[in-house]
């Protein structure tokens, strides 16, 4: 396989385009439990976290672009073959497919549970589980900008959900923040370890970077859509935390779905089942990418065509959704690809990027000596 992606000028997309790809796929279902999440580990101080996880992922982020500038047009699994050889180069590649296999599961499961048990409590997995893979498989067939352009449009038109919260936040109780910086440290790096699986999605960056018209300019809506998220993530867990109380937020599993039970008006009494329904196009843009990120890999890894892996992967997880239904087993796919992205996402570039700068500067003196 050749290590740079050769990329057709008609399948290249802008670099602000990035912005709307990250912000998409990190403001997902993840976002319903996380204040509770957090909360149980950091307390009031739960902000203080959700900072000390901006920070790294910061980090994380620009060693990512300093891998990928080592290179004229690679991707994660180009770069992976080429520092470490055909097989084990595809191992590595072949680990990160599963990886999204396995988040994208995640993402389906964890929404079929939130409709059946806030709107439909019979409707079957096949039927809900059918109809969202339909939509994913319908949108990858269009290739890479049809993909961005969905994340692009379905982003748009979900962030008036944000308004609904108008009405909780003005009955916040400061008191609840407060007193402040009194968790253990300890305590706050674990509030900032247990919410990797709600920031995660910006390593998609590895894989759609060849398609960037203009790579200078890549920085900028990268680093935007990562504050973006914590800005957005950060002001829903405080506004959680200042609106319930102790008690009431760990017996919610889905904290910020029951502030929007809050908001009704004359015509409408359940805002939730519109935020539930509303929030399907906000999981299937994680869906669409992370299914695309998974065809991708196959057929950059095996030549394997696009929509030969779509179908075949479409249909396995509709069998596996059908057999996972119970909280306990969707915890468990949760609490997995959490603990798989904790490596792959948060510590592999940095073991990562020492190798590809010692063999990139090794082949500069190779080339230094074959020109003299």
């Amino acid at each position: 396989m050749d290590i740079n992606v050769k990329v057709k000028e008609n399948l290249q997309i802008r670099p602000f385009y990035l912005f709307f790809i990250i912000t998409s796929i990190q403001i997902g279902i993840g976002i319903l439990g996380f204040p509770k999440i957090v909360y149980q580990e950091a307390l009031q101080d739960s902000w203080i976290s959700i900072l000390f996880t901006f920070f790294y992922i910061v980090a994380v982020v620009i060693v990512m672009f300093m891998i990928l500038n080592q290179y004229k047009n690679a991707d994660i699994y180009g770069i992976q073959v080429d520092i470490f050889g055909k097989w084990i180069g595809k191992i590595l590649g072949t680990i990160y497919i599963l990886y999204f296999g396995i988040t994208l599961f995640s993402i389906l499961i964890t929404y079929m549970e939130v409709v059946r048990i806030s709107i439909f409590p019979s409707i079957s997995n096949l039927a809900l589980g059918g109809l969202l893979l339909c939509l994913v498989v319908y949108s990858v067939l269009g290739g890479i900008r049809v993909v961005v352009g969905v994340c692009t449009l379905f982003f748009l038109g979900t962030q008036w959900l944000f308004l609904l919260l108008i009405q909780p936040a003005m009955e916040v109780d400061f008191t609840h923040l407060q007193p402040m910086f009194v968790t253990p440290f300890p305590d706050l790096l674990e509030g900032a370890k247990v919410s990797s699986y709600t920031f995660m999605g910006f390593e998609l960056l590895l894989v759609i970077y060849p398609f960037i018209k203009n790579k200078k300019k890549a920085k900028l809506p990268t680093f935007l859509a990562v504050s973006w998220s914590t800005i957005t993530i950060l002001l829903l867990t405080m506004l959680v935390i200042g609106y319930f109380s102790h008690n009431q937020i760990l017996r919610r599993e889905w904290a910020l779905l029951g502030l929007f039970k809050i908001q009704n008006f004359t015509f409408i009494e359940r805002f939730d089942y519109v935020v539930v329904t509303e929030w399907m196009l906000v999981i299937i843009t994680n869906m669409i990418l992370l299914m695309w990120a998974m065809t991708y890999g196959m057929k950059r890894l095996y030549n394997i065509s696009q929509k030969t892996t779509l179908y075949l992967i479409s249909i396995i997880l509709l069998i596996a959704c059908i057999f996972v239904d119970e909280h306990f087993q969707i915890q468990k796919v949760i609490d997995t690809s959490s603990q798989i992205g904790l490596w792959i996402v948060y510590v592999y570039p940095f073991f990562l990027l020492p190798i590809v700068l010692f063999k990139k500067r090794k082949q500069r003196k190779k080339e230094k000596k074959h020109a003299k």
